[in-house]
Parts: structure tokens; C-alpha cells; sequence
């Protein structure tokens, strides 16, 4: 007996989740994650504690952090296989 087919619109939600979840996480989580980390972080020093110039300067060390980070991570995953 065959299983019965999803309708259309359960068809296009899955492939719209599976797109966005694609596109924004792709094959690197980690990056996902701390793109929403440093826009959090960011967000706090900029609404809640009013630190503007603060937030300006964090943000991109935050990115430059992550992105070391994932490279390091990266080249020690290249190195074992």
C-alpha cells in the first residue's frame, strides 16, 4: 500500500523552511549561530545600555572573532581527514 501524498501547501511550506533553512545555515552552523550572537550582543549594548559607539566597535570584532574561529575550526577538520 502506498503512503499518501502530502498536499501542496504542506509540499511549499516544507520547500520554503528547507530553502531558508539553506540559505541562512548552509553547511556552516557555527556561522549561522554567532551571526545571531553578535546582532544580539549588539542589539543589547544599543537599546538597553544606550552604547551606541560602543556597539560600533563590537560589531566588528565580533564578525572578525567568529570568522577566525570558524577558519580555525575549519583547517583543524582539513588536517585530521
Amino acid at each position: 500500500m502506498s503512503k499518501p501524498q502530502p498536499s501542496l501547501a504542506v509540499r511549499l511550506l516544507k520547500g520554503f523552511a528547507l530553502f531558508w533553512w539553506d540559505f541562512l545555515v548552509g553547511d556552516t552552523p557555527e556561522l549561522f549561530i554567532a551571526a545571531v550572537v553578535n546582532i544580539g550582543v549588539v542589539a543589547l549594548l544599543s537599546v538597553a545600555a544606550h552604547e551606541n559607539a560602543l556597539a560600533v566597535v563590537v560589531l566588528p570584532l565580533l564578525a572578525v572573532a567568529s570568522l577566525s574561529l570558524s577558519l580555525r575550526r575549519a583547517q583543524r577538520r582539513s588536517k585530521r581527514g
